[in-house]
């Protein structure tokens, strides 16, 4: 790798999606960086959410080393750090050579590669919601919008506002700084429906680095906000009675060759290989919903009814379906996946999306009939609303294990089923206020 990008770099963070999306790693030098020489525990990669790991037979009983190897376009200088420090995507590889079956971002790979092999290229764009609030020392307490220019919280009535009575330019404006700085470029940028709630979306574009961005973007939000006094918070649901954050996926196909959208016909209609995708995902969503949804706050993000359809339902340009097709030209005609929340890995999320689709293709899938206006979901179209039925939908999923293979499949539920047990294991203040005096 040239030294190039690394003059003046001290510190480079090696970094790999875990299964969670949170990037997992170790800080090298920039010469044994350029060495190349990286390895790391193979089970880091199935690390929960809260620390711990299921048993080592998951990956691999001896817990043997795989080698991180940095993407060449993902070489970063972290623009909000001082003091000398880059960043690097890496894959995950066995010393063998072969791509790791638990790295997120090798399943990803996996993916468009077989999308390759028929001659196609899905075009992705992402668009994530998050929260921005005031530091939060003590998790027993809500969260709490940051205290504005006029010396008082926001409320909740600022969706679509474009004031800056929040106080936040200054944090946003070195956002946009280091996002210019790490090639990311943004579309539209707005407040959403919740209280001190933002979406961005990510320009579309080539899977795999719309999945590196977007990881890119959630470290970046977290850092900056860190600078600047306040918390960025990407769960599902971190407030209660306000709307959820999510993150939307744009999926659309073209001929690798010509880069014409194969989702249109030349007279500008949808094709048999549009409805053949949303016939995958259609088939597969509620066995992958524990992919999309991963943890147990996902699901109280998924109860609201509308903004966050927990359903495998199409529609034209209808928000309620988990499946809406945006009213668009031709060339850009697209399946929207609603059902994902901004706490879902960017990479499993988008393979999972794209294997679906993939398998409706190859299989010829046929959708339900498409639901227009207010609609009651079939049965057959409703998906899991508990983190544990969706692992026990998965657990029974042969589909999956096709896909993504066992060794990833066995490890993901392993690794969720740990989250959950410990999430069972604590009280809820809910629970004390409310059954404390009727039991």
């Amino acid at each position: 790798m040239s030294t190039a990008p690394l003059q003046g770099i001290d510190e480079i963070e090696c970094v790999t999606p875990d299964l969670n999306g949170v990037p997992r790693g170790k800080v090298m030098t920039a010469e044994g960086f350029l060495e190349g020489r990286l390895q790391m525990a193979r089970g880091v990669l199935l690390q929960c959410i809260m620390g711990g790991y299921p048993p080592a037979k998951f990956y691999g009983s001896d817990d043997g080393d795989l080698a991180l190897v940095a993407e060449p376009s993902q070489v970063h200088r972290l623009p909000w750090s001082n003091d000398g420090r880059a960043l690097a995507i890496c894959d995950a590889i066995e010393l063998d050579g072969r791509p790791s079956a638990l790295s997120t971002r090798g399943q990803l790979k996996a993916v468009i590669a077989r999308y390759a092999a028929l001659g196609l290229a899905p075009v992705v764009a992402t668009e994530l919601e998050f929260f921005v609030f005031a530091p939060n020392s003590d998790p027993q307490q809500p969260f709490q919008p940051p205290v504005g220019s006029d010396g008082r919280r926001e409320l909740g009535h600022s969706a679509f506002s474009v004031s800056s009575n929040n106080g936040l330019r200054p944090f946003f404006k070195e956002v946009y700084h280091c996002m210019a700085a790490l090639g990311l470029p943004r579309d539209t940028f707005m407040h959403e429906m919740g209280v001190s709630q933002f979406e961005i979306n990510l320009l579309h574009g080539d899977p795999l680095v719309l999945a590196d961005q977007t990881f890119l973007f959630k470290h970046l939000l977290k850092e900056v906000a860190l600078k600047h006094g306040l918390t960025v918070v990407c769960m599902a649901k971190p407030l209660a009675r306000t709307p959820g954050s999510s993150m939307h996926i744009h999926q659309s196909l073209v001929e690798a060759s010509s880069g014409r959208n194969v989702f249109s016909d030349e007279q500008g209609q949808p094709t048999h290989t549009f409805y053949h995708f949303i016939g995958g995902l259609q088939a597969c969503m509620a066995d992958f919903t524990a992919l999309f949804a991963p943890n147990v706050n996902s699901y109280q993000r998924l109860c609201h009814p509308y903004a966050s359809p927990n359903n495998a339902c199409w529609s034209e340009d209808n928000r309620a379906a988990g499946l809406r097709i945006p009213a668009s030209a031709p060339a850009a005609r697209r399946v929207e996946n609603r059902l994902p929340g901004a706490d879902t890995n960017p990479y499993l999320a988008i393979a999972a999306s794209l294997a679906a689709g993939l398998h409706g293709i190859e299989q010829r899938l046929q959708p339900a009939p498409a639901i227009q206006g207010e609609f009651e979901v079939p049965e057959h179209l409703s998906l899991p609303c508990t983190l544990h039925a969706a692992l026990e939908r998965l657990k029974r999923s042969a589909l999956a294990r096709e896909l993504f293979g066992s060794e990833f499949i066995e490890g993901y539920i392993a690794s969720k089923t740990l989250e959950l047990t410990d999430f069972f294991d604590e009280i809820t203040p809910w629970e004390r206020r409310v059954l404390a005096a009727q039991a």
